[in-house]
C-alpha cells in the first residue's frame, strides 16, 4: 500500500463529472490497484476514488500545468470503462509504502454461529433441566439452531439471531408447524433467542406461543460478572 499526504487537485470523468479543488489530502494506493483521496474529516469515506481494475500512471507535466506548480500528474483509467481521474500535485509532504500482507478479515463478536455455540453449552439458560439433542437440527426447509428435551421429555426448538425481528419469529413458526409433524419428536415448542428482540417481534412471539430469551453476550462468555454489579 502507497500513503502519500499531497496539496493536490483533482478531476473525475466518465459516468459522472467531479472535480476536488486544491488541498491537502491523503491518498491512498491499493495493491488491488485501487486509488483513494481522503481528507482529514468525514469518516471513513473517501472525497474520489477509483475502484478496480484500473491502471495508474504518471504523466508528464505539461507547461501550462507547471506554471499553476504542479510537480506531478496521476493518470487512473479504469480498464472496463471510460471512467479516469487525474491527480494533480503541487507539493508532496509524505511518500512511502508498505507491504500489509495477506489480511484474515473481520471477526465479529457475537455472531449467530457463536451464540449458538455458547447457547448450546449454556442450555440451562433456556429452562432449568434442558439437555441439547442438537445443533444445526436438519429440517427440509433448513436447519434448526438449537433442538432440545426438556425435564418433561417435550421438544424445544431455538432460533438464534442477534437482533430478533418479525422475520426470525416467522422463520422459528414455519420449523415448529414442519416439526410438529413429526410423531417422534412432537409436540415441539419454540424458543426465540436473541441479543436484542423488538417489540413488534416479542408480541408477535408471544402471540404464537413462542417464549423469548434475550441473550446477554457478555455473561455469556464470562466477561459480565453479575456478582459485582451494583445493580
Amino acid at each position: 500500500m502507497r500513503l502519500v499526504v499531497a496539496r493536490c487537485a483533482a478531476r473525475y470523468s466518465g459516468r459522472l463529472n467531479a472535480h476536488l479543488p486544491e488541498a491537502t489530502r491523503l491518498l491512498v494506493v491499493k495493491a488491488d490497484g485501487s486509488v483513494l483521496l481522503h481528507s482529514d474529516g468525514g469518516s471513513y469515506k473517501p472525497l474520489n476514488w477509483m475502484s478496480p481494475p484500473c491502471v495508474l500512471a504518471e504523466r508528464e507535466v505539461d507547461d501550462a500545468a507547471r506554471e499553476r506548480g504542479v510537480t506531478q500528474v496521476w493518470h487512473v483509467q479504469h480498464t472496463k470503462s471510460d471512467d479516469r481521474l487525474e491527480i494533480e500535485l503541487f507539493e508532496v509532504l509524505h511518500d512511502s509504502a508498505h507491504d500489509l500482507g495477506v489480511d484474515p478479515g473481520l471477526v465479529k463478536d457475537g455472531v449467530e454461529a457463536h451464540l449458538q455455540e455458547m447457547l448450546a453449552a449454556q442450555i440451562d439458560l433456556i429452562g432449568a433441566g434442558l439437555t441439547l439433542v442438537r445443533r444445526e437440527f436438519p429440517t427440509a426447509i433448513g436447519p434448526v439452531d438449537i433442538l432440545a428435551r426438556d425435564a418433561s421429555g417435550g421438544t424445544v426448538a431455538v432460533e438464534i439471531k442477534r437482533r430478533g425481528d418479525i422475520d426470525g419469529v416467522e422463520q422459528l413458526t414455519r420449523y415448529l408447524e414442519l416439526l410438529n409433524r413429526d410423531p417422534l419428536i412432537a409436540p415441539v415448542r419454540g424458543v426465540f433467542a436473541a441479543q436484542e428482540i423488538k417489540p413488534q417481534a416479542r408480541v408477535l412471539a408471544q402471540d404464537r406461543g413462542i417464549g423469548c430469551l434475550v441473550l446477554d453476550y457478555d455473561a455469556m462468555r464470562g466477561v459480565d460478572d453479575v456478582d459485582s454489579r451494583l445493580f
